[in-house]
């Protein structure tokens, strides 16, 4: 069983194309997703398809740092976050690629999203880009209110960044989880840190529809392709296909608090 950790399925639901989606994803075994919200619209959606597909889609609910310039409120998200389907926080956290002047209202914004976190005890889903300093702050400090499981605390996605960021991350108790960049041609030194996280804090995802993996580029993504991520990090890190399935669905499954199963 393979468990894709990042999914957003709004452009699969307005285009119709939910159904094939998954059929194709059972069939590659990719048998749990998590649907990540960001904004009040991506949340609602995220909960939809959590009630729909219940014990195989699970939800996440925040605010994404492009929302860093609206009015996001913060009551309506706990109260998302207080649902039994929503398993995580997010997805939030700081990009500074695009909008680096935007700083301070993301880092606001992240901090809301991480108090509700803390307030319900439910795992953060962080985004990173351009902000290594700024975001191990931050999370140096979440890490210190944390109340919850230790092993819970949250997950980096889509890691793109080097060792020490991810050593960094790993000391406050984060998981790791990488996406098809890990598969792309200029990826040598994202592969070096994907052969460095220890196995109990190893996640894949898809973060789809973008992203898709080798030898899919140029395809839109999507969570069956989360396989051929697997593939490529089992072939790194020496062991099986079918052991790295079995280690990242139990992290993640740990992670997000959800009831073990066999695998």
């Amino acid at each position: 069983m393979f468990f894709d950790t990042h999914v957003h399925f709004d452009d699969f639901v307005k285009d119709g194309t939910l159904e094939g989606l998954l059929e194709r994803a059972e069939t590659a075994a990719v048998s749990k997703m998590i649907a990540v919200g960001g904004s009040p619209e991506a949340n609602e959606l995220a909960q939809m398809l959590a009630e729909a597909f219940a014990e195989r889609i699970y939800a996440a609910a925040g605010y994404d740092r492009h929302m860093a310039d609206s009015i996001c409120d913060i009551s309506a998200l706990r109260e998302l976050a207080a649902r039994p389907s929503t398993v995580a926080i997010g997805e939030t956290g700081l990009d500074y690629f695009y909008e680096p002047g935007k700083a301070k209202e993301q880092q606001r914004l992240f901090f809301q999203c991480l108090e509700t976190a803390i307030h319900t005890r439910k795992p953060v889903i962080v985004h990173t880009r351009d902000a290594d300093d700024d975001t191990l702050s931050i999370l140096t400090d979440y890490a210190k209110h944390w109340k919850g499981d230790a092993a819970r605390a949250g997950v980096i996605h889509c890691f793109t960044r080097d060792r020490k960021m991810a050593a960094a991350l790993l000391d406050l108790g984060f998981y790791i989880s990488f996406s098809g960049i890990v598969t792309f041609a200029n990826a040598d030194p994202l592969r070096e840190v994907a052969k460095f996280v220890p196995d109990d804090r190893l996640l894949i995802e898809t973060d789809a529809p973008y992203l898709a993996p080798v030898p899919h580029r140029g395809e839109r993504c999507e969570p069956a392709f989360a396989v051929d991520t697997a593939k490529r990090l089992a072939e790194l890190r020496g062991c099986t296909v079918e052991s790295l399935a079995k280690t990242t669905a139990q992290n993640a499954t740990r992670l997000f608090g959800l009831k073990e199963e066999p695998l």
